[in-house]
């Protein structure tokens, strides 16, 4: 069986929001982005004292995409303009279609300013093909108990699954692109193989500790570009308690035009998209 092989590391680059300590490993320097996975936050790792501000994400618009957010540490309030509200704590996933467009808010819960206390966040955005950008926006919020907890053949790593399938477990969200997302955690040493990547891309960015590709080091705050002529993975952990983002999907191979959170495929539709915006059809939301 033919297996994917490393073709590039790219690092994440520091990109800090007010005191929010933020890495971004896609769009960079030679990667605009991984069809259709579009861009990544990475949030953290940092402890937030008593009395703080809290998240910087107040109301603000989307179309055209989908966001997925990782709450490996803290907690995150999620509120849009469609009516879907929620708080989901460290292990939780927040699933959003933004589809023809909303307006959401991304804050600490008041408990987490009171108190304070460590924050970790990775936030994707995923791409949708023309002919699903002006669904309907949906939200799916997971707590960490809604999302299954698959073991690796070796028994030394864990797939967080949440959307796809890994043996023999199915994923709690059904994205409309068929989209594989998770989260692996891995012990030094461990062994995860994935199959079925004929005709996909791969996407891998490893959040804390080192894998090795086919022998090729991957380390921390690296996302991995792979090579397109296999149709397996395999990923062995060189540090204990690594943690990888991994996803796969077909590409769309599509046009995209990007206007900070509109992503569209013609500069046309991204003016639609503001027109709409400031007209008042996204709605909108109070912090």
């Amino acid at each position: 069986m033919p297996y994917r092989t490393l073709v590039h590391l790219h690092p994440a680059a520091r990109d800090d929001i007010a005191d929010l300590v933020t890495r971004r490993p896609v769009p960079g320097p030679g990667l605009e982005q991984v069809d259709p996975f579009l861009f990544l936050n990475h949030h953290g790792p940092q402890t937030y004292p008593p009395g703080n501000r809290g998240l910087p994400f107040g109301p603000h618009p989307h179309r055209g995409f989908e966001t997925v957010t990782f709450i490996l540490a803290g907690s995150l309030a999620h509120r849009d303009s469609a009516g879907h509200e929620s708080v989901i704590d460290a292990g939780g996933v927040q699933w959003m279609t933004a589809g023809r467009g909303l307006v959401h808010a991304e804050l600490s819960p008041e408990a987490f300013k009171r108190d304070g206390g460590p924050l970790e966040i990775l936030q994707l955005w995923v791409n949708l093909p023309g002919a699903l950008k002006m669904t309907a926006p949906r939200y799916t919020g997971l707590r960490r108990q809604d999302v299954p907890a698959v073991a690796s053949e070796d028994g030394r790593a864990t797939l967080r699954l949440v959307a796809g399938s890994w043996r023999g477990t199915e994923g709690p969200v059904r994205p409309p692109t068929g989209v594989f997302l998770g989260t692996l955690e891995m012990a030094a040493g461990a062994r995860a193989a994935f199959d079925g990547l004929a005709g996909r891309n791969v996407f891998l960015y490893v959040v804390r500790g080192a894998v090795s590709i086919e022998g090729a080091a991957v380390p921390a705050h690296r996302l991995a570009r792979l090579s397109d002529d296999g149709d397996a993975l395999r990923i062995e952990a060189t540090a204990d308690d690594t943690l990888l983002l991994l996803g796969h999907a077909a590409p769309l191979g599509e046009p995209v035009v990007s206007y900070g959170p509109f992503v569209m495929n013609t500069r046309e539709e991204i003016q639609d998209a503001i027109r709409d915006y400031q007209a008042g059809a996204f709605d909108n939301v109070s912090a």
